[in-house]
């Protein structure tokens, strides 16, 4: 089945308490279509600008099934830069620095060849920019979407309109507070649904993620990381398995128990991409490895 992404592609420096990398591959779009593509191919919709490297291009590429016929390298433009740095317990950061550059910019257009994508994740982006590009794909059987505290802060009413024309809404518990007012994510991702999409994933950090569905709800714990170098992107890669899963199966969006089993990939796919900085746990993987941590979780979160 054709996965398409739509989102940011940047250029990241990133400190933690085990190190620092400069001048890093980032970006929503760019962890999830390395995650997704363990699944199956993947097509990327976004823009860079004309400092954005052929060695960076090149770090996209390596995934094999990832797709940048819709990569446009923009003349005249900076590609879009953050710089962050995480507490000691790697779950608080700070904003240093985050220059939009190109994503302040038009939408990078779909190309034709694209346009019969039928699972489609927006990733983290402005509303009113992820809402033209969903309404580009109208027989789209998923469309799931990410968002992030600064929408909520400065275009709420948009998000709230985008929320009636997707399946599926990825956020992390904070971002669920701050748009329901309700601090217990139980009430909050019943709050969601009122709103409009069929399911909703809560990411909870290390403490794993919430699925409200409008069949049922699901919770699942992180896989247990002894080693967290970097988590940036975690929530990304989350997605990107996620939707791989579900678009490899061909599932849709009121089928509960693919959904289910989507978020254990989401889980562990995450559970690699924070092991080191950028993509590089990730360029070391095979999808052998990634079953077999699955088959690990799967029996550590079983009981009789």
């Amino acid at each position: 089945m054709s996965l398409i992404v739509t989102g940011s592609i940047g250029i990241d420096t990133v400190i933690t308490p085990t190190g620092r990398a400069d001048d890093v591959l980032g970006g929503s779009c760019t962890y999830f279509a390395a995650a997704a593509s363990f699944f199956c191919p993947v097509r990327i919709v976004a823009a860079v600008g004309e400092d954005f490297t052929e060695a960076l291009r090149a770090q996209i590429e390596q995934f094999a099934g990832v797709d940048t016929a819709g990569l446009e390298i923009r003349a005249g433009s900076k590609t879009f830069r953050w710089t962050g740095e995480y507490k000691t317990n790697m779950n608080d950061r700070d904003t240093l620095d985050v220059q939009q550059n190109v994503l302040a910019e038009k939408l990078a257009p779909v190309p034709h060849a694209f346009r019969d994508s039928e699972y489609v994740f927006l990733a983290n982006t402005h509303p009113v920019g992820q809402l033209e590009l969903r309404e580009q794909f109208p027989a789209a059987k998923l469309v799931v979407a990410d968002t992030m505290d600064l929408w909520l802060n400065t275009a709420l009413n948009e998000l709230k309109h985008l929320l009636t024309q997707i399946d599926g809404l990825v956020l992390n518990d904070s971002e669920a507070a701050q748009l329901t007012g309700e601090t217990n994510m139980i009430r909050a991702s019943a709050a969601i649904l009122e709103m409009g999409p069929g399911f909703v994933v809560v990411k909870k950090g290390e403490h794993g993620c919430l699925l409200r569905h409008a069949k049922g709800l699901a919770v699942l714990p992180a896989y247990p990381a002894g080693e967290v170098i970097d988590p940036t992107g975690a929530g990304d890669s989350f997605a990107g398995g996620m939707m791989g899963h579900l678009a490899t199966v061909g599932a849709e969006a009121d089928d509960l128990p693919a959904l289910r089993r989507a978020l254990a990939f989401g889980a562990i796919v995450a559970s690699y991409n924070i092991e080191r900085f950028s993509l590089n746990r990730l360029t070391e993987l095979a999808r052998k490895d990634i079953d077999r941590r699955l088959a690990e979780f799967a029996e550590l979160v079983k009981f009789d």
